[in-house]
């Protein structure tokens, strides 16, 4: 096994692909079994949308707590994505950035949007195939909740920022598995922090979004009202 491949593949504290539900999870889909290319494939799509959109208590959830919870945003959902990549054998990394909160619009209710900073920890995972990297940013949203946003914003394609998305076409963004990049919320990038081997690596260096009475107001109280508000989106639309 070359050094890339060694380094990208390792499990983490966070990447902890070991975990007896991960692996029952691995068995059960039997995504050993499947080449790379549809290997990815699958692991991208049920990240995607069996693990719904919404927001955990912190960005630096292990994997495992991630898969438990059955929800997750761009950076809780990464995590998971990248160590159940990597416990079929299949290298992967982080790339780190920020994106302006102005895309939370809809999906944070207004009257609590005010507390989000005005630019956001974000991440996307890069996986090696074809002796290439690709961008995987289109697991963020699950069909569900996008197939709402969709319907009441009309049927052209055209430009769209809010309700966690933000993209140059809402009605056909490049969320599907197709051997290419995928995108979500890349329209709404801010800067650029670099690629890093581990998830554990990017969030000691830059940590999250929040800290203090803000950090306790959010996972105690504030997510909760966030997850509501997805979740009644998902349901019943806008």
């Amino acid at each position: 096994m070359n050094q890339l491949t060694s380094e990208y593949v390792s499990a983490t504290p966070m990447l902890d692909f070991e975990d007896e539900n991960i692996q029952t999870l691995i068995t059960h889909k039997q995504w050993k079994e499947l080449s790379q290319y549809d290997a990815i494939g699958a692991i991208y799509t049920y990240v995607r949308d069996d693990i719904l959109f919404g927001y955990n208590k912190d960005d630096r959830l292990p994997a495992s707590k991630v898969l438990k919870d059955g929800y997750g945003q761009c950076n809780t959902k990464g995590t998971l994505l990248m160590a159940l990549l990597r416990a079929v054998g299949i290298p992967s990394r982080i790339h780190g950035f920020t994106i302006y909160n102005e895309l939370q619009k809809g999906a944070i209710p207004n009257y609590i949007f005010a507390m989000a900073p005005d630019r956001i920890i974000h991440s996307w995972v890069e996986v090696y195939l074809e002796d290439k990297w690709i961008n995987l940013e289109g697991y963020i949203i699950d069909q569900a909740y996008l197939n709402k946003i969709q319907q009441r914003f009309g049927s052209q394609c055209s430009d769209f920022s809010g309700y966690g998305i933000a993209t140059k076409c809402l009605q056909n963004p490049e969320v599907n598995w197709e051997g290419k990049d995928t995108y979500i919320q890349k329209e709404g990038i801010a800067d650029d922090y670099g690629v890093y081997a581990h998830p554990d690596d990017f969030y000691a260096t830059y940590g999250t979004n929040l800290s203090g009475i803000k950090k306790l107001l959010f996972r105690f109280v504030i997510r909760h009202l966030m997850n509501f508000n997805v979740n009644r989106i998902r349901s019943r639309g806008l």
